[in-house]
């Protein structure tokens, strides 16, 4: 870990009007090295005055900056992209340090995800049009929703950051951004771009604090005009009973708890290592990570015997180390994660790997050994409730509508997964799944496309041209362009 960079980061601090500005009161609360269980640095908390004076900021801002060219904004992102490609190695040391991903997937995945979706967004900027008339001469205008309030989780951070500052940008909008306290490092770096770059003053603000001290005065501020969420669906719920008195647009993108389904005969070595990859990747700390997999009974033993094995063969250790598994972000996922566990072992589940004990003979930090049960039946919570952790669960099934009806049985509706050697016939089972996103024979995901879910998963899209008509009103002008 690249203490010094830590170190130096403006934690006491907060970036408001396009100045650092001490807070105006006193709280503060530790960042916590997830591999170490000890603190790095206090970062200080905002306030309603704080909250205030970030909103005011960017209230001031609006009117200019929602008028700016396309081509000034595309400058912009522009700058800030490749500050952010230069940048990239302390981003890495920055995410692996506050929520412990494996140094190698920080600095390959974590780090240039933001990147990846300031080109995106760049490339939709340059042909979009933000005006077009009807054949009777309407004027439909494309205009920047307000100021938005940013909210972004620890998981994933700079990533979620990107989708909601890109195109928040892109469309002419002004922002404050509160990204995790558990994981704010990566926001720090990326004020600090945004200053070095000169965005004009009060367009994006920094603030951070716990979401029960001042989430609910951020989200239900009269002068807040749209709010933009990843994280749980509690939270979600929270938020959306926030803004429903002002009528706030509100971009949700909550839990999952995607299922995926083998549907044919296929490579069982090649399915149980993308099936790893997918429910293992960054700790099974995604929300879109596949976390229940029905299977054919008569292919169960061959199937689960051979992911066993793999996840078995997974090291865990210190992120410096580029283990495949690092700790889990925080202390209460941790929690969670065992209490899961342990709940599974009660429910009847067969522990095929992993459980409660520390790995590797790991004493601090909050590791979890990746855990596959098998013989998980759907009433069970292992099957219901979002783990967030590397826990998988394996079903079997009779008939491919069984298993159809046991992935729809579920209060999220984030992604699914389907595996048939017949393309076309996995694209028919993924047209039945109830859920935003579907990974055919283990395709990932694309920057262009929208991300999100139905149901309890959220409402709204992020990424791509989606993302950036979050944040866009439209505007009928009727007899503005007469023909």
């Amino acid at each position: 870990m690249n203490q010094n960079l830590i170190n130096n980061l403006n934690t006491r601090q907060f970036y408001i009007n396009g100045a650092w500005v001490n807070p105006l009161g006193q709280e503060s609360v530790a960042v916590i090295n997830p591999a170490t269980e000890e603190p790095m640095v206090q970062l200080a908390c905002a306030g309603q005055g704080d909250v205030n004076a970030a909103v005011s900021a960017a209230k001031q801002a609006f009117t200019n900056f929602s008028n700016s060219s396309i081509q000034e904004r595309i400058e912009l992102l522009e700058a800030i992209n490749a500050q952010l490609i230069l940048r990239n190695d302390d981003i890495a040391y920055a995410i692996s340090a506050e929520m412990g991903a494996p140094y190698d997937l920080s600095i390959n995945a974590q780090a240039p995800s933001g990147s990846q979706h300031f080109s995106e967004i760049i490339k939709i900027l340059r042909s979009h049009k933000f005006s077009e008339s009807t054949a009777q001469g309407t004027i439909i205008k494309q205009e920047a929703i307000g100021v938005s309030a940013l909210i972004s989780p620890w998981n994933w951070p700079l990533n979620q950051i990107a989708t909601k500052v890109a195109p928040a940008l892109a469309a002419g909008c002004t922002m404050i951004l509160k990204p995790s306290e558990l994981a704010p490092l990566d926001a720090i770096i990326l004020a600090e771009i945004i200053h070095e770059v000169g965005v004009p003053k009060g367009v994006f603000n920094l603030i951070h604090g716990t979401g029960a001290d001042i989430g609910d005065s951020l989200t239900s501020h009269k002068d807040v005009d749209m709010v933009s969420f990843t994280g749980s669906t509690r939270a979600g719920i929270a938020i959306s009973h926030s803004c429903a008195p002002s009528i706030k647009r509100v971009g949700l993108e909550l839990g999952g708890k995607s299922a995926g389904i083998i549907a044919s005969e296929v490579d069982v070595d090649q399915i149980a290592k993308q099936v790893v990859d997918s429910s293992m990747l960054n700790s099974g700390q995604s929300c879109n990570a596949l976390t229940r997999l029905l299977i054919p009974k008569v292919h169960y033993q061959e199937v689960s015997t051979a992911i066993a094995a793999k996840v078995n063969a997974l090291t865990v250790d210190l992120p410096k180390n580029n283990p495949d598994i690092g700790p889990v972000a925080n202390k209460n996922q941790y929690s969670k994660i065992k209490s899961m566990i342990q709940e599974g072992i009660k429910s009847g589940a067969t522990l095929l790997c992993g459980g409660n004990e520390k790995p590797n003979g790991l004493t601090a930090g909050y590791f979890i050994k990746p855990t596959v049960f098998g013989d998980v039946t759907p009433d069970m919570d292992l099957a219901r409730e979002e783990i967030f952790g590397p826990v998988l669960s394996l079903m079997s099934y009779d008939t491919l509508e069984e298993a159809i009806e046991i992935a729809n049985d579920s209060d999220y509706g984030l992604s699914g997964y389907v595996w048939h050697h017949e393309n076309s016939e996995a694209v028919n089972i993924g047209n039945q799944l109830r859920t935003g996103m579907v990974h055919i024979n283990g395709k990932g995901l694309d920057s262009s496309a929208p991300f999100g879910g139905y149901k309890m998963s959220g409402n709204g899209r992020e990424w791509g041209l989606h993302g950036l008509h979050e944040f866009i009103e439209y505007k009928s002008i009727y007899g503005g362009d007469i023909k």
